[in-house]
């Protein structure tokens, strides 16, 4: 709209508004106090202490988070060396159990071809050094497991049967059955396991000695194949039957104009637990268990601890012949692998 000469411009903005009353004081809940722009000495001294409080809470907070932290962290870490870590406690804890399930599983399903510890018949010998140091792997007896004798040799008409049930045609064992069976036959010679019941898990106990069975892996983790060597063939029918056994098991033949050395075991115990021989020269221990029904074998050690000999087991009432190569003088302790408590030293000198 246009301003009309000689006249004020006529005012727009801003638009006139009504008066508006201020709300009463008694619409608002909080007391008066609240509302007032000042605090009293009293009010303020309150607030002084209660900000004070809250940060005694919350360094007591911090306090208590840093402990719970530190705590954890040696429990968990186990730094320094101190203790084991958890975890991995735990993991060693879930091997053993592992081993001695597979032990069970072997014993009822493979040991009628590979013998009772490893050491052959129908089947290859498994506790072989040389064999399980590289041959043996995981992968390749998982792949045994899940194909059968046909994956070693590519012989169709193998009897060794496909034991995993992911295999076609499935075999009895499951996932975990295969792992464990594997977990036993990688144990390592130098930790005892304890042999349990199948169903209960329970210990098992000796009939006569009434303690608890023990047994031994085969993987001697020292062991390192000479400088070379050539691997261990694919297929196991191109190598002998009479494949020595653990490190340092003798072959299967026996010279026999070697010194005679006797062994006797009786109770549970060695008779003759002082034996003695040259060295430098192979000898021959003459074997004698006599615990009837009940299985024993020799497993020697050299100074180092290093597992120079383990022979077969076998029930007793009999005699088994068992070469033992040359070795250097020195103080050679041995024990029956299938009973740990039965111990004797070797003197070679």
């Amino acid at each position: 709209m246009a301003d009309t000469p000689g006249q004020e411009p006529e005012q727009r903005l801003p638009v006139p508004r009504p008066p508006v009353e201020p709300a009463p004081v008694e619409r608002f809940s909080s007391p008066p106090a609240t509302r007032s722009i000042e605090l009293t000495p009293e009010r303020a001294a309150q607030v002084v202490r209660q900000s004070s409080n809250a940060r005694w809470v919350g360094f007591l907070a911090v306090v208590v988070v840093i402990l719970f932290i530190t705590i954890y962290w040696f429990y968990e870490l186990a730094p320094l060396g101190i203790r084991e870590p958890r975890l991995d406690a735990e993991a060693n804890s879930q091997q053993v159990t592992a081993v001695e399930r597979g032990y069970n599983l072997y014993q009822a399903n493979c040991a009628r071809c590979h013998g009772a510890n490893g050491q052959g018949g129908i089947g290859p010998v498994l506790n072989q050094q040389d064999k399980l140091y590289a041959h043996l792997s995981v992968d390749y007896l998982n792949n045994m497991m899940i194909a059968g004798g046909r994956y070693a040799c590519g012989n169709a008409n193998s009897i060794m049967p496909i034991w995993a049930n992911t295999g076609r045609p499935a075999g009895p064992l499951n996932y975990i059955q295969v792992d464990d069976l594997i977990a036993f036959i990688r144990a390592p010679s130098n930790q005892t396991y304890t042999v349990r019941d199948p169903e209960l898990g329970e210990p098992k106990l000796d009939p006569i000695s009434k303690k608890v069975r023990t047994f031994n892996g085969w993987v001697d983790v020292n062991y390192k194949p000479p400088p070379g060597a050539t691997p261990f063939p694919a297929c196991w029918s191109t190598t002998s039957a009479s494949s020595p056994g653990p490190s340092g098991s003798p072959a299967a033949s026996i010279d026999p104009n070697a010194p005679k050395v006797p062994l006797v075991a009786s109770g549970f115990a060695w008779t003759t637990p002082d034996l003695s021989a040259g060295a430098g020269v192979a000898f021959v221990i003459e074997m004698n268990n006599q615990d009837a029904g009940v299985p024993h074998n020799i497993q020697i050690k050299d100074p180092s601890g290093a597992i120079v000999l383990t022979s077969e087991q076998f029930n007793g009432v009999a005699t088994r012949s068992v070469p033992v190569k040359a070795l250097t003088a020195g103080i050679y302790p041995f024990i029956c692998a299938v009973h740990p408590t039965m111990t004797g030293t070797l003197t070679v000198k």
